[in-house]
């Protein structure tokens, strides 16, 4: 029954039936499978698929748009659940939000549900978040980590800015910088000097975790990358 349960999550998010989606998370959860289950076994390898059919011209935008909404349905179900499960263990504060101009928010949710179901605090800036108040959010929130993604080029520069100017502020020592989203690559973290990359939701969180628990203060001197490790050779 579970898996058979997945699997119409699953589909209902590459349909984009947002009514599906958020009834077979209840369910799910109702059934006593665990938040960070549910995204792995259905969530993230739905917005996968539909990720690879958009990159081959099999989906458009429309359909990733509606994908994105179903999976966000979802979602705000295992979100919740999250946040009032007592699970959080203190693994450390993580800032996270979409780069100014951009305002696609699916891959920012996927990878802060992941982080809190791995016990981490999360502040969700949401999207189309400027240079300026990353920084402001992890000063006021004593924040560990910040993560930036964006699924738009033009937003990109916006990664460089942040490192940049926590640089010039005296304060890069203080925030690990994470970054991610479809155009981001191994090449650009190493370029922008920030210090890791993960390609997916869970490489995401598998990175931050690695960095709380690496022992070392920002910035590293090479990037960490998660799941990327093809990509990060050719560098």
């Amino acid at each position: 029954m579970t898996i058979e349960l997945m699997e119409k999550l699953k589909e209902a998010v590459i349909e984009g039936d947002e009514v599906a989606a958020y009834e077979c998370a209840v369910k799910a959860l109702a059934d006593g499978m665990k938040p960070l289950e549910i995204v792995k076994a259905s969530i993230q390898p739905a917005m996968d698929v539909v990720g690879e059919q958009f990159q081959n011209g099999e989906a458009f935008l429309p359909e990733l748009i509606l994908a994105g909404d179903a999976a966000t349905k979802a979602l705000e179900v295992i979100l919740q659940e999250v946040d009032g499960s007592g699970e959080s263990i203190g693994k450390g504060t993580v800032v996270i939000g979409v780069a100014f101009g951009d305002n696609h928010d699916i891959g920012k949710n996927l990878v802060l549900a992941v982080l809190s179901a791995y016990g981490f605090r999360v502040v969700d800036l949401g999207v189309n978040v400027s240079v300026k108040e990353f920084i402001a959010a992890a000063e006021r929130e004593k924040a560990d980590i910040v993560a930036i993604s964006t699924l738009m080029t033009t937003s990109m520069p916006y990664q460089r800015e942040l490192v940049k100017l926590l640089d010039a502020m005296g304060k890069r020592d203080q925030y690990f910088v994470v970054v991610g989203g479809g155009p981001v690559t191994p090449v650009w973290t190493k370029k922008i000097a920030a210090d890791g990359y993960g390609r997916d939701a869970k490489d995401a969180a598998n990175l931050c975790l690695k960095m709380v628990e690496s022992g070392k203060k920002p910035p590293f001197d090479e990037p960490m990358f998660e799941g990327a490790l093809d990509a990060a050779s050719s560098i």
